[in-house]
C-alpha cells in the first residue's frame, strides 16, 4: 500500500500536479497527525477515532408524529438491540441494596454469565431482562438465554393461552427468572418464569408449579387525569401543539377532528390559538405511560371561537365530536388530508411544469416539506397502493359507493398501508415525498365521484347527525360539566409558539 501511495506522489509530482514542497510538507502533516494519534491514545492502548458520519436517506428520521418519546408502550417500532440487556437483581425475599443490583451488563462491557454459572444461595434467584430484536422468537429468546429445550417449550406452551407469541414487538422486553435446582444441585439454576407486559395495563406470564407452567394474567390499575394545553399558531397547528409540548398522538387526533370544518391552508392565521383537554395515564410509580382521548378541542380562528366537544349518544352508542349546538362535526370526507402545507396548485386547466403543456388538473397539489403525514381522507378500503407511473407512490382509498380519494408522489407509505386494508379517517397512509413526476416535494389529491375527478375544494358533503330532544339535554349537561372542568384546569405546557 505504502509503494502504490509513493508512486502516484511522484507521479503527479512529475505531471506538475504537486510541487517537492508540497510532498515535503505532507510528510510533516503526516508527522504531527501520528504524533496527534499518540495523545489520543485511551487507557487501553487502542487509539480512539472518531466514527464517520454521512447522510443516508434511509436513515433520515420519520417526522415527530410517529414517534412518541412517553415510553416504549406508545411507540409503534422500537429499534432492535444488538444484544439482550441483562440484569441480575437483588434476591427474592430480601430487601436489597445497591451493592445486590448486578448489572446492567451493557454489550461490550464484558461476556455475561450464563444463569448455570451464578453462585446463588438456596434463596436467590436471577432475573434476566432481554429485548426482542428482529427476527426473534419465544423461543430464541430463551435458548440465547440458555434456558433447557423441555422448559421452554412448556413455558412457550403455557404463555400461549393468554398471549400470541406472534405478536412479539421489536424492543420489547422479556423477563426470565431463574431459581436454584433443589439441595444439592450445586447452584444450578432453572427457568421458573416468563413474563412480559402485553400493553402498558395487562401483564402475561407463565409461572412454574411444581414441574408444570400455569399461565397467568394481571390487569394493572392506571391513575387517570385530565391535561389542559393551550398555544398560539404562528405557522401550522401541528408545529404549534408541538411545541407546547403535546403528545404526537394527541396532536394527530386533534388535527383530525379539526379538519372536517377548518381548512388548513386558507383559514389558519398567525396568532390564532388552540386549547386541548385530553385524558393522561400514570402507572404505580407515577410514570404517565400511555394517553387517552381528547374530550374538548378548541380553536380560535380570526377572533372566531370553535369548540367541539367529545359525547356518546344512548341510542347508537357511537362516540363523536360535536359543536356546542349538538352538531356532529364528522362529514363523509375532510377538507385537507394534511396539516401545514400550502396549495400549490389548484383544480382546473393549467401549464404543465414538466411537460410543458396546458392539461388539465383534475385534483389540488399540496406543498409540504418531505416526510409530512398525510392522512385518510375518510373511513374506507385501501383500493390501491403502490407504484403508479407518473403518480409516483400513490394510495387510493374507496370509502362508499360514491366517492374515493387518491394520494400521489409519496415519499412512502404508511405502517401496513396496503391494497385490501381498511384505514379509519384521520390516519396516516403516508408520507409527502416527490415521486413519479414531480418537480418538489408535494402531496397531489384527488377526489372521484364515480369514476370522474372532481374538485376537492367545492365538493359538498354530508354532515353527521344532529342531536334533538333527551339526547340534546343529556350533551348540554355534560357539555357544560367539560367546561367547567376545563376552565379551571391549570395549563401544563411551556408557553411556545410555532416560528
Amino acid at each position: 500500500m505504502t509503494k502504490k501511495r509513493t508512486s502516484r506522489f511522484k507521479g503527479a509530482e512529475r505531471r506538475g500536479i504537486i510541487s517537492p514542497a508540497t510532498v515535503a510538507l505532507s510528510g510533516v502533516i503526516c508527522g504531527a497527525v501520528l504524533a496527534l494519534a499518540g495523545l489520543a491514545l485511551t487507557d487501553g492502548g487502542t487509539f480512539d477515532m472518531p466514527r464517520a458520519s454521512g447522510y443516508d436517506e434511509r436513515l433520515e428520521p420519520t417526522p415527530p408524529v410517529l414517534e412518541s418519546r412517553a415510553n416504549r408502550f406508545l411507540t409503534a417500532e422500537a429499534a432492535p438491540l444488538e444484544s439482550p440487556i441483562e440484569v441480575a437483581l437483588a434476591p427474592t425475599g430480601k430487601a436489597g441494596n445497591d451493592d445486590d443490583i448486578l448489572g446492567p451488563v451493557l454489550p461490550g462491557d464484558g461476556p455475561a454469565q450464563d444463569p448455570e454459572e451464578v453462585e446463588a444461595d438456596p434463596d436467590s434467584a436471577l432475573v434476566k431482562a432481554v429485548a426482542v430484536a428482529k427476527g426473534d422468537t419465544l423461543a430464541k429468546l430463551l435458548a440465547r438465554a440458555g434456558t433447557d429445550s423441555r422448559d421452554a417449550h412448556q413455558a412457550i406452551t403455557a404463555l400461549s393461552e393468554v398471549f400470541d407469541p406472534r405478536r412479539l414487538r421489536i424492543g420489547q422486553e422479556i423477563r426470565l427468572e431463574f431459581s436454584p435446582l433443589g439441595e444439592g444441585a450445586e447452584g444450578e439454576l432453572r427457568l421458573s418464569r416468563v413474563s412480559l407486559m402485553d400493553s402498558v395495563e395487562h401483564e402475561v406470564s407463565a409461572t412454574r408449579r411444581d414441574d408444570a407452567f400455569t399461565p397467568e394474567e394481571n390487569h394493572l390499575e392506571l391513575e387517570r387525569s385530565l391535561v389542559r394545553s393551550d398555544g398560539v399558531i404562528n405557522s401550522s397547528l401541528f408545529l404549534a401543539a408541538r411545541d407546547a409540548g403535546l403528545p404526537p398522538e394527541i396532536v394527530i387526533e386533534m388535527i383530525r377532528i379539526f379538519s372536517f370544518d377548518v381548512d388548513f391552508q386558507r383559514e389558519v392565521q398567525p396568532g390564532d390559538r388552540f386549547s386541548v383537554y385530553y385524558e393522561s395515564f400514570r402507572n404505580d410509580a407515577g410514570e404517565t405511560v400511555k394517553y387517552g382521548n381528547i374530550l374538548l378541542a378548541g380553536m380560535t380562528l380570526s377572533g372566531e371561537q370553535l369548540t367541539f366537544y367529545r359525547f356518546t349518544p344512548d341510542d347508537d352508542g357511537v362516540t363523536d365530536y360535536f359543536t356546542a349546538t349538538g352538531q356532529s362535526v364528522k362529514k363523509t370526507l375532510m377538507r385537507t388530508p394534511i396539516d401545514g402545507a400550502r396549495l400549490s396548485s389548484g383544480f382546473g386547466k393549467r401549464r404543465h411544469p414538466i411537460l410543458g403543456y396546458t392539461k388539465m388538473h383534475r385534483g389540488v397539489d399540496f406543498a409540504a416539506p418531505s416526510g409530512t403525514p398525510i392522512m385518510a381522507a375518510g373511513d374506507g378500503v385501501v383500493e390501491f397502493a403502490g407504484r403508479h407511473g407518473g403518480y409516483g407512490n400513490y394510495v387510493r382509498i374507496r370509502h362508499n359507493g360514491t366517492y374515493k380519494t387518491a394520494y400521489a408522489h409519496m415519499r412512502r407509505f404508511g405502517k401496513g398501508v396496503r391494497a385490501g386494508t381498511r384505514v379509519r379517517q384521520g390516519q396516516i397512509i403516508g408520507y409527502v415525498g416527490t415521486t413519479g413526476r414531480s418537480t418538489g416535494p408535494h402531496l397531489h389529491y384527488e377526489v372521484l365521484k364515480g369514476d370522474h375527478q372532481v374538485n376537492p375544494l367545492a365538493i359538498k358533503l354530508p354532515t353527521g347527525r344532529k342531536l334533538s330532544g333527551s339526547m340534546l339535554a343529556r350533551f348540554a349537561k355534560e357539555r357544560d360539566s367539560l367546561e367547567t372542568r376545563f376552565a379551571a384546569a391549570p395549563v401544563v405546557n411551556r408557553q411556545a409558539s410555532a416560528d
